[in-house]
């Protein structure tokens, strides 16, 4: 069983109701953005073009540098959560992961940094696959370090919604319609469970 950190508050809907329900019945939101992560893309795109900027334009690095670091810019912006009535999908651009609601066995908060994650930089890859000595291995698409684990009777997925108390309750509604409650579901109105606080 997944156990959180000390139970320090209960997290609140974002004020913005950032996740919403198409007409087909999807749920729909969007991952976490920073401004301190977007300002660091843009610091970073900025320091390259006046640092490493060849006039001559012979000097190819610092362009292939801007472009991929566009590309991680992109990337970030593109995370999206979407829940239908038989799954979870979470993707970005160059990357993705889907979900049987009928698999899930645990909705629970948890924070990147109480999973101790070994292996950080596989969060890039297509799977976003980690491993953390508190759950193994775990896939992960993500824009912030606080979050929802999505625990299944495959690999679990993290995954980090704006609004995510919205998101624990309504994942927890689907998945209590193929599966009844579960042991651990923050999504559930009838458990009370604390999200862990931000740790600076």
């Amino acid at each position: 069983m997944t156990k959180t950190s000390t139970p320090a508050r209960t997290p609140e809907s974002s004020p913005r109701h950032t996740g919403y329900v198409d007409s087909h019945g999807r749920y729909h939101d969007r991952g976490k953005i920073s401004a301190w992560n977007l300002g660091a893309y843009g610091f970073l795109i900025v320091l390259v073009l006046v640092i490493v900027h060849d006039p001559s334009g012979e000097f190819w690095v610092p362009y292939v540098l801007v472009a991929l670091l566009l590309l991680l810019t992109g990337r970030y912006l593109s995370t999206r959560y979407v829940l239908d009535d038989a799954s979870l999908r979470a993707f970005r651009i160059l990357g993705g992961q889907r979900i049987a609601l009928e698999d899930v066995t645990q909705i629970d908060y948890v924070s990147l940094r109480d999973l101790s994650p070994v292996g950080f930089f596989g969060s890039w890859g297509w799977r976003g696959r980690m491993w953390s000595p508190r759950v193994g291995t775990f896939d992960s698409i993500y824009t912030d370090t606080f979050g929802v684990l999505v625990t299944t009777t495959g690999v679990p997925l993290f995954v980090s919604p704006s609004d995510p108390a919205g998101f624990a309750r309504e994942l927890s509604r689907r998945v209590r319609s193929f599966t009844g409650p579960l042991e651990v579901d923050v999504g559930d109105p009838t458990q009370q469970r604390a999200a862990p606080m931000p740790t600076f």
